[in-house]
């Protein structure tokens, strides 16, 4: 079973109040956490990808013109309060362990060392249309 695990992180403040706050070796714990966690998947068999992404004030929104070429703008966004940091697709056995797994990633250290315990959404990944269609 394939499942998409996404990091999400407040989307205003976290450059003067959240990540972007956290001493250098805070930073370092839990970058070393996050790449030892996906060698344990890795080791597993369980890891497909995992990528952190850039911050949304690099992200552009594309659609494809009446001629079919690129319109590429910087918004406007739709509000939210949160925005995709990054995301794993995990292979697992059971939905449970797609369960601790997030989990695992959701206690990550934070500042000081304590676990974040943020929340984890946490999606199957289908492997075609559903039956009905």
């Amino acid at each position: 079973m394939k499942y998409m695990m996404m990091m999400h992180v407040p989307g205003t403040g976290w450059e003067k109040a959240g990540i972007g706050t956290w001493p250098q070796e805070d930073l370092k714990a839990h970058i070393a956490f996050m790449m030892q966690f996906n060698k344990e998947l890795q080791e597993a068999g369980e890891f497909v990808t995992a990528e952190g992404l850039a911050a949304p004030e690099h992200a552009k929104l594309v659609r494809a013109s009446k001629s079919g070429k690129p319109e590429i703008t910087d918004g406007p966004f739709p509000e939210s309060k949160e925005f995709l940091a990054g995301y794993w697709i995990l292979d697992v056995e059971s939905p449970q362990r797609a369960y601790d797994l997030a989990a695992r990633v959701s206690a990550a250290p934070g500042k000081g060392g304590v676990p974040l315990n943020m929340e984890i959404e946490l999606r199957e990944v289908m492997s075609g249309p559903p039956v009905e269609v």
